[in-house]
């Protein structure tokens, strides 16, 4: 076998070099690094190989997509691996939860006797959707003690200055008895903000008659949690 030592290669004429015939294979031994420097290496539509390929990045070839594999194909991340996303995931099918946030839980006894919507007390909390398709899922918890009579107060959810729920209901009354009955009320709304801005999310309420209060957080506490549900 010949061999033949050489520093550079050019090509005879114009700009294109040809190694080999068709059919031959051209082996690079194991050791031996082949390096581009400045370079770009244009490689056949299909690849057929088992052999590991390592890159740290993969651009298309021409415009600004290009596909892993074909329909059918499966493509497996193995355990200890991690998919970092930082820009926008799409074609997934939805409903993929993005983040989950919530409010400090709120213990303090907070008094309503307000017959309009007044905030309560730090059950509030803020988050930025990460598209302006996404839609966010507010959960509130609020523990309350209902006025010593047959009264009713309202609990409502606002988007920044925007109530959620009816503009003189809120999401709906709750009686109280003679007696004045202690429980938890759970308000859930799927929310549409179309937004990539800051968004506040809060709790208000209200009561029917200003002579008999309720007492928010009075034996059990409050919070509110929001998940961005990406589309």
């Amino acid at each position: 076998m010949s061999k033949l030592e050489v520093d550079k290669i050019d090509p005879q004429s114009g700009t294109a070099l040809e190694i080999g015939t068709s059919g031959d294979t051209v082996t690079v031994p194991s050791g031996v690094g082949l390096t581009l420097t400045d370079s770009t290496l244009l490689l056949p539509t299909t690849i057929t190989s088992t052999t590991e390929v390592k890159t740290n990045k993969i651009s298309p070839a021409t415009g600004v997509a290009f596909a892993l594999g074909d329909s059918g194909d499966t493509f497996t991340v193995p355990a200890g691996a991690t998919i970092v996303n930082s820009g926008t995931a799409t074609g997934f099918g939805g409903g993929k939860i993005g983040q989950v946030l919530q409010s400090s839980v709120i213990t303090v006894n907070q008094t309503l006797t307000s017959t309009s919507f007044i905030d309560v007390t730090s059950v509030t909390i803020d988050i930025t959707p990460s598209a302006a398709s996404s839609t966010v899922l507010i959960l509130a918890h609020i523990g309350y003690q209902g006025p010593s009579s047959s009264r009713y107060w309202n609990p409502t959810i606002l988007r920044d200055s925007t109530n959620l729920g009816d503009s003189s209901e809120g999401f709906g009354r709750y009686y109280s008895e003679a007696s004045g009955n202690v429980g938890t009320i759970e308000l859930h709304y799927l929310d549409s903000p179309s937004t990539t801005s800051a968004t506040t999310y809060k709790v208000q309420g209200l009561v029917q008659d200003a002579s008999y209060s309720t007492v928010l957080n009075n034996f059990n506490q409050s919070y509110i949690t929001v998940m961005e549900v990406l589309a």
